[in-house]
């Protein structure tokens, strides 16, 4: 089996950690997600990864935080940092040699984001976890997913999420909801999709980078998707 993809970035949220917990970090999802990416990493495919933050702190709303928008980012990029060193944790146990890169100096946890030594890290086989969003408040890591895929000439993204797929409505909500097996970033737009914000969104279309949704808690889909069966919802 040979990997339609050579190079993906994985973008996986934040709450997808927290398992069936309410906060936190679920060690039981880490480690599933470290086998899938292990079972694709020895295929030869070149994995780098942005994880969001909301399950440990989510910054968007002033009225309710007390927070203000832009110190309430900065919070939120932390809490992705913590979030890519559970990960790399998880994948190091399964054996899988990383790298974790912060857009915020923190030399002790993290080497800084430099572009031309990550595509480095790639070449040489080993997961790269990018931490701490793109370094800027007002940006989503949704946003930080999408420069870095770009600047590191990914193939692909690939939305890790909770549902298989994107729908006509929240398939969780409205149970006549129908999937999309593949949408134009045009029909996405016209029909208000929320794939993701449109910062993040409008980078990958003005940059003809497909992106493909998929349900990541389903054991073995990451593998699926990487060797192109149909498996989720493609937006190009």
């Amino acid at each position: 089996m040979l990997p339609k993809y050579k190079r993906i970035l994985l973008k996986i949220s934040g709450e997808s950690l927290m398992g069936d917990k309410s906060f936190g970090l679920d060690s039981s999802v880490i480690a599933q997600y470290a086998k899938d990416i292990k079972l694709i990493t020895e295929m030869g495919v070149q994995v780098a990864l942005v994880i969001g933050g909301g399950n440990i702190y989510r910054g968007m709303n002033e009225a309710e935080t007390g927070i203000e928008r832009a110190q309430g980012d900065y919070m939120g990029m932390l809490a992705t940092v913590i979030n890519g060193m559970a990960v790399q944790s998880g994948l190091e146990k399964a054996g899988v040699y990383t790298r974790l890169q912060s857009a915020i100096k923190m030399e002790q946890v993290a080497e800084p984001y430099i572009r031309r030594r990550a595509i480095r890290h790639l070449e040489k086989g080993r997961v790269v976890i990018f931490g701490a969003g793109t370094g800027n408040p007002y940006f989503t890591t949704d946003t930080a997913g999408s420069l870095r895929a770009i600047e590191i000439k990914a193939d692909i993204i690939l939305k890790g999420t909770r549902v298989d797929g994107i729908y006509t409505a929240d398939p969780e909500k409205d149970p006549t909801a129908t999937k999309f097996d593949k949408i134009s970033f045009a029909d996405c737009i016209s029909q208000k999709l929320n794939v993701m914000d449109m910062t993040a969104f409008t980078l990958c279309m003005e940059n003809n980078l497909p992106i493909i949704v998929f349900n990541m808690n389903r054991p073995g889909n990451l593998m699926s998707v990487v060797i192109g069966e149909k498996v989720g919802t493609l937006v190009s």
